[in-house]
């Protein structure tokens, strides 16, 4: 399947035009930053321990509150303007259609993630890992936020769907600490999320390889898996229509 540039550069254009009137969704910009800023401002002299899990968690609620919902309320609004049959009708293909509308999302959650990363201050133990961590995560989350589009009518629909994702991906590391009493919470240790709390939780010194491949190859796979999904329901959809 072939990709325009052209047409992508355009669906990245008129996305950023609207979005930068959707004044509802354009404030979740600053969530991330925002929290950074409170949290490193009770106390600067946090542990390493403590800004490495507390980084985490700003991280994880990050990847739902801005990239997935940005994602899922641009899909809603191009389906609750009867946009979208347009889009889907006109010589773009359906990954022209699907990187312009995520190249927006993409480019504001990484630069986002930036400032959050620097206002805490956090130096990770292998900045590669993390950077590959961080951009298969910000896929992965662009791809559910599309399904969640997808799903939904209206923006309202779409702020309720990304719910469950908020649920199940944000309180996964969490979950985790009952697996000790109810054995089936152990699957939460395969969750993106948990993983990237692993994987932030290494210190310079005392972690193997597998340390780190463990976090990247699992967030991978599911990065694969939703991105795969994604495409097959979008051109379900333009079947659909």
């Amino acid at each position: 399947m072939r990709i325009s540039f052209k047409r992508v550069r355009a669906i990245f254009v008129k996305d950023y035009k609207e979005f930068s009137r959707n004044y509802a969704v354009s404030i979740m910009l600053i969530l991330p930053i925002v929290l950074a800023l409170l949290i490193r401002g009770v106390d600067s002299s946090l542990p390493l321990a403590a800004v490495a899990g507390t980084f985490a968690t700003v991280l994880n609620l990050s990847f739902v509150m801005l990239t997935c919902f940005a994602q899922a309320c641009l899909i809603a609004e191009e389906k609750e303007r009867n946009t979208l049959r347009s889009l889907m009708m006109t010589p773009a293909t359906t990954l022209d259609v699907l990187v312009g509308k995520s190249s927006l999302v993409f480019v504001m959650s990484a630069v986002v993630l930036v400032i959050t990363t620097y206002i805490f201050g956090y130096e990770p133990a292998n900045l590669g890992a993390l950077v590959v961590v961080v951009a298969l995560s910000l896929i992965l989350y662009i791809a559910t936020g599309t399904i969640c589009g997808l799903f939904s009518r209206t923006l309202l629909d779409a702020s309720l769907s990304i719910l469950p994702v908020a649920f199940v991906f944000t309180g996964a590391p969490w979950g985790v600490f009952l697996a000790d009493d109810y054995p089936i919470f152990r699957a939460l240790d395969y969750v993106p999320s948990s993983q990237l709390v692993h994987l932030i939780g290494l210190s310079d010194t005392g972690y193997t390889t597998g340390d780190l491949l463990k976090p990247l190859v699992i967030t991978f796979i599911w990065t694969v898996v939703l991105t795969i999904v994604s495409v097959v329901l979008y051109q379900r959809r333009l079947k659909d229509e």
